[in-house]
């Protein structure tokens, strides 16, 4: 099998948005249930959509949480976020040997955008694919399969790369290898349960991943 394309989760793969997204769901979640939610707590709403997450919270005031959630997010964005090491030169590298690039989240694709124009990565990517392009969400296959539809991969030579169980998951639905990254804010342990065929310990490990095939 040959790796002729890198499917990546954005949040907390690509770009750190951990701090941003905590934050935004304490700023929401103690406006409406004051004193019942902690940081740590947070923790298991990285990965699903927001609609997935506040569905469960409150389901009959999902929409009014989402807006809260998305306002705070977009203001505070820019000074919250920050850059993982050699994301960009790998992604660089990558591209320069015609591997094919596509991000595969559970954001919006103006969110997307906005994270990418700061990495200064925007031209780097053939594809993207945001909640804006899908019915079903990771760890759905259907937007794994979009991204590998609109690159025109087989899946057999394609990864999805991500953070969270989901993007192991979706990948491995779709019958794609999969890969977590070490950096992820639930821990190397957790992931390693999802059973990826590779384990980044720095972004930089996809060269030789590449290489191999």
């Amino acid at each position: 099998m040959a790796v002729k394309a890198l499917l990546f989760d954005f949040d907390g793969t690509l770009l750190n948005t951990n701090d941003l997204i905590i934050q935004t769901f304490m700023h929401v979640l103690n406006e409406r249930f004051p004193g019942q939610y902690s940081p740590k707590d947070c923790l298991k709403f990285i990965g699903p959509s927001l609609k997935q997450t506040f569905n469960d919270i409150a389901p009959d005031e999902e929409e009014a949480l989402i807006a809260n959630y998305r306002a705070w997010n977009i203001e505070h964005h820019d000074e919250l976020v920050s850059e993982y090491p050699d994301v960009v030169s790998t992604l660089e590298q990558l591209k320069a040997q015609g591997i094919r690039l596509a991000i595969v989240s559970t954001k919006r694709n103006e969110t997307i955008d906005r994270g990418l124009s700061i990495m200064g990565a925007t031209h780097l990517f053939d594809v993207r694919i945001g909640t804006d392009d899908v019915k079903n969400v990771k760890p759905d296959p259907e937007p794994v399969l979009l991204a590998l539809q609109r690159l025109g991969i087989d899946k057999e030579d394609a990864i999805m790369i991500g953070d969270n169980s989901h993007d192991i998951e979706a990948g491995h639905r779709a019958g794609v290898r999969a890969a977590g990254v070490a950096w992820a804010i639930k821990g190397e342990a957790y992931l390693q349960q999802y059973q990826p065929e590779y384990m980044l310990q720095h972004m930089t490990d996809l060269l030789d991943i590449v290489k191999e095939g």
